[in-house]
């Protein structure tokens, strides 16, 4: 009996690999008809949220598989054409695509006899001992409730691709995190104005710290040095502020909480366009007026557009609430993979770290494809629950008390855990 992969993204690809090498039967099935998740710009699958200027915020060195590095002549900071073009080559080095499943839909999954029942777009039902989650988290588009109406063009930033529509408009864009930024740097020669509404504002990084991709300090600090990511996020916070200054100089406020209390936003041009005036920053939205947007501060702007870049919610459409429940965009997964009370069902890059995802994801893709070949034994359940509880405690102590913060991990700590899981043959708590 196989195990189910959904998705053909980053995360199904490493996942659909590391079962390939324990010889692991496997399906994969991707809605779309090509492999790459949201890096396939204009997936037919209809879930990427690539704009056009899209580039990864993780630099080369640190972005690729362990065992397939990036070759050296592209950029830094690849745009989403080239991730896709390594993603291709990474599938076919490995052998993975032939087993894909492409234009084929997963609609629903249940428990069956301690197996698992996987419903298809063809109509047909499979029956899996296993099934690994790969769908991502980032295009079920999360809306904000302001009071009041908006009468021009209102997108969610999931829908935004370039700057074509909003030419001489006047644009808001809500929210500050890194799509928020680069389309706002995107939106600011081409419409008439750009405002960029935050809430509680947001260490801005640039991408470059003296010449030198900044997540790669933050690789020497950690990795080399053995720092704690905390006293790590502190030391660049350091040489970010000799490098670029005080962010409020530029006309950005200061975020009330510690850098090392958030994933903060790269972005390169955003303080320098805010200082040369291209971009203007206003707090947070108190209501919608019609051809208006009034402002806490008690100031009120015309706008032609709104782009809302206030995030996603984590979303399985083809599990049912009973069988799978996300609470305020919170799950509950022991070793942030899965539910304790349901035993074959695995979920796989359901995180955001504090520096790469990909090669985390292929970390945890080893993990589990260990599990799943019986080399770590998971501990009993109310291991399990006493891991996830500890887990939440300390993400509630670490990072800030907001929906974007719900899957982050510490890269080294979490990594950690599964490398000496795997070197033990036991799962700990």
């Amino acid at each position: 009996m196989s195990v189910a992969i959904i998705g053909a993204g980053s995360s199904g690809l490493t996942t659909a690999k590391a079962l390939k090498e324990k010889g692991v039967a496997f399906e994969c099935f991707e809605k779309g008809s090509q492999l790459g998740g949201m890096w396939r710009y204009g997936n037919d699958n209809g879930l990427s949220s690539a704009y056009r200027s899209l580039h990864i915020d993780t630099s080369r060195l640190n972005l690729g598989y362990s065992d397939f590095p990036i070759a050296e002549h592209l950029p830094d900071f690849l745009s989403h054409w080239e991730v896709a073009e390594y993603l291709d080559a990474y599938a076919d080095r490995f052998a993975v695509r032939p087993r894909i499943r492409f234009r084929t839909e997963v609609r629903d999954v249940s428990p069956v006899n301690e197996q698992w029942a996987v419903t298809l777009s063809s109509g047909e039902t499979r029956i899996f001992k296993a099934v690994l989650v790969a769908n991502g988290h980032l295009w079920d588009p999360r809306w904000p409730d302001f009071p009041g109406t908006f009468d021009g063009t209102a997108i969610h930033s999931h829908h935004y691709k370039t700057a074509d529509p909003f030419e001489g408009k006047r644009v808001l864009v809500v929210g500050i995190g890194n799509s928020a930024v680069d389309i706002a740097v995107d939106l600011c020669r081409r419409a008439k104005s750009v405002h960029l509404s935050t809430r509680r504002s947001a260490w801005v990084m640039p991408k470059y710290l003296m010449g030198i991709p900044v997540d790669r300090w933050g690789a020497f600090f950690t990795r080399k040095l053995k720092l704690p990511v905390r006293v790590s996020r502190s030391l660049i916070q350091r040489l970010m502020f000799l490098t670029v200054g005080d962010q409020e100089r530029f006309g950005l406020p200061k975020p009330a909480h510690p850098m090392w209390k958030e994933h903060a936003t790269l972005s390169q041009e955003l303080l320098p366009y805010i200082g040369h005036g291209w971009i203007k920053v206003k707090p947070d939205v108190k209501a919608l007026e019609g051809e208006a947007i009034a402002f806490v501060d008690g100031t009120t702007e015309p706008f032609d557009a709104v782009i809302y870049a206030t995030g996603y919610k984590t979303s399985f459409p083809f599990l049912k609430p009973e069988i799978f429940e996300v609470r305020d965009n919170r799950v509950s997964l022991y070793r942030r993979v899965l539910p304790p009370d349901r035993p074959g069902l695995y979920f796989v890059g359901l995180l955001q770290p504090i520096g790469a995802t990909i090669p985390l994801v292929e970390i945890q893709a080893r993990w589990l494809a260990a599990v799943l070949a019986g080399e770590v034994k998971l501990p009993d359940r109310a291991t399990m629950e006493a891991e996830i509880a500890r887990h939440n405690r300390n993400l509630a102590k670490r990072y800030v008390n907001s929906a974007r913060y719900t899957l982050e991990v510490d890269f080294k700590e979490y990594a950690g855990q599964l490398r000496a899981d795997m070197r033990r043959g036991k799962a700990g708590a």
